[in-house]
Formats: C-alpha cells, structure tokens, sequence
C-alpha cells in the first residue's frame, strides 16, 4: 500500500495542470479508487483533493511570483476564471495574487508527500469477516456534517429530537443481525473530509423482504463480506480512535479493500451516562485476493 500511495502522489505531480483520473490510476494498481482515497486521507492528514488543491497552488505560486499572464495561469491549472483561481489561491496562501506579486508573499507552500513505512499497529484489533445476505436498514435518516473527533451535536440533537417510544419501536421492527439500534452512516466522501455531509441513520436492521412503515427511511445493503471491529472504552473518543485504525493500520497489512457503502456501529454495553460503552464497529468490505 505504501508503493500505491507514492506511485498516486507522483501521479498527481505529473498531472497538476490536468483533468486526473483516479480511477485508470487505481486500476492499474491493481485496487479501487475508493480505498486509494481512503487510505490517503488516513495516512496523510488530509483528502487527497486537498492535497491537489495545495499543490497546485504551490506551483501556481512560481508563476504569480514570475509575473505571468494570471488569466493563462488560471486556465493553465484547470480554472475557468481569474476570479475563480484568485478565491483558491486565497483559500491555499491567505492572500490574492496581487499581495505575493507586491510584497513576495507570505506563502504557505505544500511540500510533495512522500509515505515511509515505520512500526505501528502494535495493538492487537479484534476483529472478525462474516458474509451476511442482502438486508435493508430501516430508521430515521439526516444529513449531517462529518467530524472526525468529539461529539456530533448535529446527531445528538436529532437523536433528542425522537420520543422515547419511537426508540422503542425501531428496536421492535430488528428481526436480522446486527441486533439492537445501529448508528449508520452512508453516503460519506471519498476522502473523508471533515465537515462534508453524510447520511446518518439511526434505526436496525430488518430481511430484505420485510414490509417496512412508509414513515421510515431504507437503505438497501447488498449482500457480501464485513469486516467486524469489537472496541471498549470511553465514548466517543475509543470508537474514533478504532475507526481510525482501521484505515491506517488494519486494511494496508491485511487483503482485504474497503468498497462503497453503509458503515454500522452497534453498541454491545455502556453505562448509564453513555461515557463508556463496547461497541461493534462494522465496516462494508471486499475481499481481494492476498
């Protein structure tokens, strides 16, 4: 995986003033698009398309400096407008062009990634594959920001917002595994980014075939292979830091790639306060060849 990852990082060096296509890339490397993406945002800190972004204003920075024609500069790096290269220039270095071509900046440049492999993941993750027929998951669905550490105040207060028996209905409808309220997520960004809109879903899981109340919401879940991760300790922080682990550590040492769809966390245990809690964290996975 670190070899993919600097093969798309050269990628993208070679293709900064140009459309890149990620998936020809993947192919090649013999993965998806889906878990390149992931396993870079993982792995550097950021989505891969803000490290595009970055680097291409890096460059462009050269140019400005230089003096060139900004409207060619603009084209140059995939922009319709100077207006439009002007916002994601101030958006990369804090200011606009005119300030760096004036004064020689300040600039805040992004250097190229290059991934090394060190000594991590010494901490044993129980985890289990299962192969579960086609399902349907069934609740009450919002769209909300993504935030990758504390609380979500946008689910906490929709999860408020529901009367106790509407909890208690829900978990009435479960009649296939996993068992007992879920709290999914689907429909999240390629890259992960923080603050981008995902579906979260707080309901259970039900046959394919089961009649469901119009009022609710569904996801379809095809059939196929999950990859299942048990952790304990404090909430939220225990559950981030094991989400986390399964993109930076678990899938690049195991061969097994993570492809589209809904993510599922059940709570096994927890206290009253909700301040601790064991969960089973599951994660929609393909299998691959080792």
């Amino acid at each position: 995986m670190i070899a993919a990852l600097n093969r798309l990082v050269e990628f993208v060096e070679q293709h900064l003033a140009d459309e890149i296509d990620l998936a020809e890339l993947a192919s090649d490397l013999g993965t998806t698009e889906y878990h390149l993406r992931r396993m870079f945002s993982s792995l550097a800190g950021m989505p891969l398309s803000e490290y595009i972004r970055r680097r291409r204003m890096t460059v462009a920075a050269a140019d400005v400096l230089a003096g060139r024609d900004l409207l060619g500069t603009a084209v140059r790096f995939g922009y319709g407008s100077t207006e439009a290269f002007t916002r994601a220039f101030r958006a990369v270095h804090g200011v606009v062009p005119s300030d760096v071509r004036r004064d020689g900046g300040p600039l805040r440049t992004q250097s190229q990634l290059r991934f090394r492999l060190t000594v991590e993941g010494n901490t044993t993750m129980d985890t289990r594959i299962t192969d579960r027929p086609a399902f349907l998951l069934v609740g009450h669905a919002w769209r909300v920001p993504l935030i990758h550490q504390g609380p979500n105040p946008h689910i906490q207060a929709h999860l408020a917002s529901l009367p106790p028996e509407e909890h208690q209905r829900l978990k009435a409808l479960g009649d296939t595994e996993p068992a007992g309220l879920l709290q999914v997520s689907a429909d999240v960004d390629p890259d992960y980014a923080q603050g981008s809109e995902l579906t979260y879903l707080h309901g259970v899981a039900v046959a394919s075939d089961a009649s469901v109340p119009e009022d609710l919401d569904v996801i379809e879940v095809p059939d196929g292979a999950w990859a299942v991760f048990r952790s304990s300790g404090a909430y939220p922080d225990e559950l981030q830091a094991t989400w986390a682990a399964t993109a930076a550590d678990w899938f690049p040492s195991n061969p097994w790639r993570p492809r589209p769809g809904p993510s599922m966390v059940a709570v096994l245990e927890r206290t009253e306060a909700f301040s601790t809690a064991r969960r089973s964290c599951g994660c929609r996975s393909s299998v691959s060849e080792p």
